[in-house]
């Protein structure tokens, strides 16, 4: 789905169109990044290694109005890791949570 037409579902507040764009591109970007919040915070935070960071990524994804388009796409891309519509991405599958670098596997056995 084009990214124009996700946005066209969003509601302004109002009925009708929306407000005519009128000095080019630079003013719908300003719009979209007002609404995205992955335009307008650090990129890096959907792509972070710490758990918190990625935890933040999901919160703020949550008030997307794009969030529905943005998981289908990544799935359908099969994006191999990032935040994408509020989801966790790890080796191209998405997961609950992720976990930090470093720690141990979850089915690995104590040392003895």
């Amino acid at each position: 789905m084009r990214l124009t037409s996700l946005l066209d579902t969003i509601g302004l507040g109002g009925s009708g169109p929306w407000p005519p764009v009128t000095s080019g591109t630079d003013d719908f970007d300003d719009l979209v990044a007002g609404l995205i919040p992955c335009r307008s915070h650090d990129p890096e935070l959907w792509f972070a290694e710490r758990t918190s960071e990625v935890e933040q990524a999901k919160a703020l994804c949550r008030d997307c109005p794009l969030i529905q388009g943005c998981l289908a796409g990544a799935l359908e891309r099969e994006e191999p890791w990032g935040v994408w519509g509020g989801e966790v991405f790890v080796a191209g599958q998405v997961v609950a949570v992720k976990r930090g670098r470093g720690r141990p596997r979850k089915d690995a056995t104590p040392a003895a």
